[in-house]
């Protein structure tokens, strides 16, 4: 069955906030988010929680080689503690946008229905700081949004999140080489095939498995242990950023010709997507059927991309 590319919303924070530090010379937001790796594996976090990204990955162990393969750099810094962040966010704001995160999204107040902290990690561009007020532009579709300074400094705090460091920005960003899309694409393979093969982590909570032992796990969980909590996380989140992570890594490798990788990635996507109205529909025995069919794809995702 031909790939047929996505184009819509979805919880692509990181790549769209990048995008727009990028500016006019941005590639397209489907190829940032496949040089992040994010589309070539998945995980269960301490053996509980899903993911469908590479086992141990977390955005932040992936920005770097992402940049690198796109063309730029930047600089990161981090506060030591609230009043040196906005220090620090002031003096980057007087060479233009600062790219901010992670923040934790249960406290960015201007989404509605946030009122505390719900562990999940979000990015957003900040263009100033007007009195009380922080002006930014979040990707979960608010632009020129304001929040109060107070609110923000307490959502930049990542103790509820299960990676990164508070008060971290990035600005400074530069293009250093003018890459075809084709040829980020292939940059970003060796990292991609690192990922997939659960060698690119470190610190890798204790009961965490990844790829096709993830996928059967989850299986299990949702035929006999699939709490209201988890069933949210997958269809407000996991799901939907999974299945269009994986689109958009099969329509990347067919720009390249790499065409039996990305019809691979293409079943993928087909398999999580359909898990979205089997679990909201209460699905659970075919929704775990998907994933057990979903299991071996890694395996043979790893045999087809180019070495």
């Amino acid at each position: 069955m031909k790939h047929f590319p996505y184009t819509g919303s979805g919880p692509y924070c990181y790549s769209n906030s990048f995008s727009m530090m990028f500016g006019d010379k941005s590639p397209p937001t489907d190829i940032i988010e496949f040089a992040t790796s994010s589309a070539f594996g998945m995980h269960l976090l301490g053996g509980t929680l899903p993911f469908f990204d590479p086992y141990g990955w977390t955005p932040e162990a992936s920005f770097e080689d992402a940049l690198a393969a796109l063309g730029w750099t930047s600089a990161l810094i981090r506060g030591n503690d609230p009043h040196h962040a906005l220090a620090l966010l002031e003096a980057a704001l007087a060479d233009g946008p600062v790219w901010v995160g992670p923040v934790e999204m249960g406290l960015l107040t201007h989404q509605p229905g946030q009122t505390g902290p719900i562990g999940a990690d979000h990015y957003v561009v900040v263009i100033g700081i007007e009195g009380a007020s922080v002006l930014m532009h979040d990707p979960e579709g608010f632009p020129y949004v304001r929040l109060p300074l107070e609110t923000f400094l307490q959502a930049w705090r990542t103790e509820t999140l299960a990676y990164g460091t508070s008060f971290t920005m990035r600005h400074g960003f530069r293009r250093v080489a003018a890459k075809a899309n084709a040829e980020i694409i292939r940059a970003a393979l060796p990292a991609a095939r690192a990922w997939l093969s659960c060698k690119g982590a470190s610190n890798v909570p204790s009961g965490t498995v990844g790829n096709g032992e993830a996928a059967e796990a989850l299986a299990g969980m949702i035929e006999n242990d699939l709490t209201e909590g988890l069933r949210d996380h997958l269809v407000h989140f996991a799901v939907r950023v999974g299945a269009r992570r994986a689109a958009d890594a099969a329509a990347c490798l067919m720009q390249i010709g790499e065409t039996r990788a990305a019809a691979i990635l293409d079943r993928q996507s087909r398999l999580i997507g359909s898990l979205q109205y089997l679990l909201v529909s209460r699905d659970d025995a075919a929704a775990a059927d998907a994933l057990r069919a979903l299991a071996p794809t890694y395996d043979d995702l790893l045999g087809a991309l180019p070495a």
